[in-house]
């Protein structure tokens, strides 16, 4: 029975880390995409404070950045009851807000990298593929993200690694619930809480060996540029 709890407990948030990150980072990879795209080519009174708006959540406590998140989504706001009611899909205490969460604060990141990206493509190369008459998503596509096809995926894994790591914005809208919402940042800190060193330990292991690879195949496609 003991066995059965441990593996229980240690399986369960890896899982649900692993789903929440993937969709936070697709969630949060097509949003960085589309604005990077658009905020590197555009040039605009007060461009310097919508980015630094954009990069808050990089240098706010997640704390912080967890409260304005129930504050906007929660059951009290038009966002979340325009949500529940229409859609039938509530942020608080769900997976859905873990998943926001992660997307926020991953976000910075993602948006950064694909941004310095995209800056490092010949801009020559883009002007002649508009002077043959080829439009802004055609640089894009064409252009653009096949050149910047590393910082793609440095973007994706950086971003990945930040929504496994975080803690206190998803605590703050969708709590620690066992096999709900308990990711592995939340379980570690409950394991300690609770004296459970063993679990506490194989799930730090777990998010090293998760972070370290992360970390070195992003050294190594910044390094074959």
């Amino acid at each position: 029975m003991r066995t059965f709890e441990i593996s229980t407990s240690f399986w369960e948030p890896i899982t649900l880390s692993l789903q929440v990150s993937i969709a936070a980072t697709a969630i949060a990879f097509v949003v960085g995409l589309l604005v990077a795209w658009r905020m590197s080519a555009a040039s605009f009174y007060g461009k310097t404070l919508v980015e630094t708006v954009f990069l808050l959540p990089l240098v706010l406590p997640p704390s912080v950045v967890g409260f304005i998140l129930l504050v906007v989504l929660g059951k009290n706001s038009w966002i979340g009851q325009a949500a529940e009611r229409l859609f039938h899909i509530s942020f608080v205490f769900q997976p859905l807000g873990a998943v926001v969460a992660a997307a926020v604060v991953s976000f910075p990141l993602i948006y950064q990298t694909l941004k310095s990206g995209f800056l490092e493509v010949d801009k020559h190369l883009k002007d002649a593929a508009r002077s043959q008459g080829a439009g802004e998503w055609q640089v894009l596509i064409y252009i653009v993200l096949p050149l910047a096809a590393r910082s793609l995926q440095a973007a994706f894994i950086l971003g990945f690694a930040r929504a496994l790591g975080e803690f206190g914005a998803t605590m703050m809208i969708a709590g620690n619930i066992p096999g709900r919402t308990q990711t592995i940042p939340t379980a570690i800190y409950f394991a300690v809480d609770a004296g459970n060193q063993q679990l506490a330990w194989a799930l730090t292991g777990c998010t090293i060996l998760f972070s370290f690879g992360l970390l070195l195949i992003s050294s190594r496609l910044r390094n074959d540029r």
